[in-house]
């Protein structure tokens, strides 16, 4: 089948590819279709840097990460999270790097991510652990020590 197009003139011009005929696509070898690539699934610190990334920049609300948070880390959202500490004016803040640490079990990850906003560098770090139902949960946020919980000081035995 051929597609016709108008010309500014007004006269019908055939639309193909140049140097195929009418209708056809590129192929791999022997006619097959070229092969597409299917996208790597990220890592678990990853996907939670992002998620973290999109509310502490304001682009999500906190409740967005409830089902995804255990213990104090939605406490720790909805104090942090208000500020918008990483919402910029200019470009929006994206993630450089996200390294891991796992423990011996791989039941639980401690994450240190690095957030760009133009020329400023912002440092996040979180605890990922591991259901019983084998979900990632985020445990604990920190964001250039914003949320971090104040330990009592120890009491000398």
């Amino acid at each position: 089948m051929t597609t016709t197009t108008l010309t500014t003139t007004g006269t019908p011009r055939p639309r193909r590819a140049p140097g195929r005929p009418a209708g056809t696509r590129p192929r791999g070898p022997a006619g097959t279709h070229p092969r597409t690539s299917h996208p790597r699934a990220l890592p678990p610190h990853t996907v939670f840097a992002e998620r973290l990334l999109a509310v502490l920049s304001g682009e999500r609300p906190v409740h967005w990460m409830l089902g995804h948070t255990v213990g104090e880390a939605y406490e720790q959202l909805v104090r942090i999270a208000p500020e918008t500490p990483l919402r910029s004016l200019g470009p929006r803040p994206v993630l450089r790097r996200c390294s891991v640490q796992v423990d011996d079990d791989r039941t639980a990850v401690e994450a240190f991510a690095t957030i760009a906003t133009g020329a400023r560098v912002r440092a996040m770090a979180f605890r990922l652990e591991r259901g019983e139902d084998q979900r990632w949960r985020c445990a604990a946020v920190e964001l250039d020590g914003l949320g971090a919980t104040t330990r009592p000081a120890p009491h000398p035995a």
